[in-house]
């Protein structure tokens, strides 16, 4: 008998730091208790995390997931060279965040990153702001991978 009041007392006082953690965060605006912390990862972290497996560690679309892929996986170091040299920054932005896109035919191969950073770093307001910053951060990583084009060599 006296193991089971030391297991109720433990398990109270688990309750207690979990109850007086929660109630931290609510009241010093604090959400980020259970919050990765993502949004302090640099682009090029970003990308390797998240972005590699398909599109691979040179951003050159030959990540060790893109041959199962039904879709190619775009080179994304070309991207300007595509675009007449001009690297569009706000239609990237738009298909790494995915959730203003509406796709006519079938279904969006690449996840819906704003909302997968949104979920990680807390699904709040703050959260809101937070994925917008690591979006942009994978902007500007991929901006900065841009290769200049060569004569001769075919545009993608």
């Amino acid at each position: 008998m006296l193991w089971f009041g030391l297991l109720l007392a433990g398990a109270e006082r688990m309750y207690k730091r979990m109850f007086g953690c929660i109630l931290a965060g609510v009241c010093f605006g604090v959400p980020a208790v259970f919050a990765q912390g993502l949004v302090v990862s640099s682009g090029a972290s970003l990308f390797e995390r998240y972005c590699s497996a398909c599109h691979g560690a040179a951003a050159q679309g030959d990540g060790p997931v893109a041959a199962s892929l039904a879709v190619r996986v775009p080179d994304l170091t070309r991207l300007a060279e595509r675009h007449d040299g001009t690297f569009p920054a706000a239609e990237v932005r738009e298909i790494i965040d995915g959730r203003s896109l509406v796709i006519a035919h079938g279904t969006r191969y690449m996840p819906v990153w704003g909302y997968e950073f949104w979920v990680a770093e807390g699904a709040d307001v703050v959260a809101e702001e937070e994925a917008r910053i690591m979006i942009d951060r994978l902007v500007a990583f991929l901006q900065a991978l841009q290769v200049i084009a060569d004569p001769g060599r075919p545009a993608p």
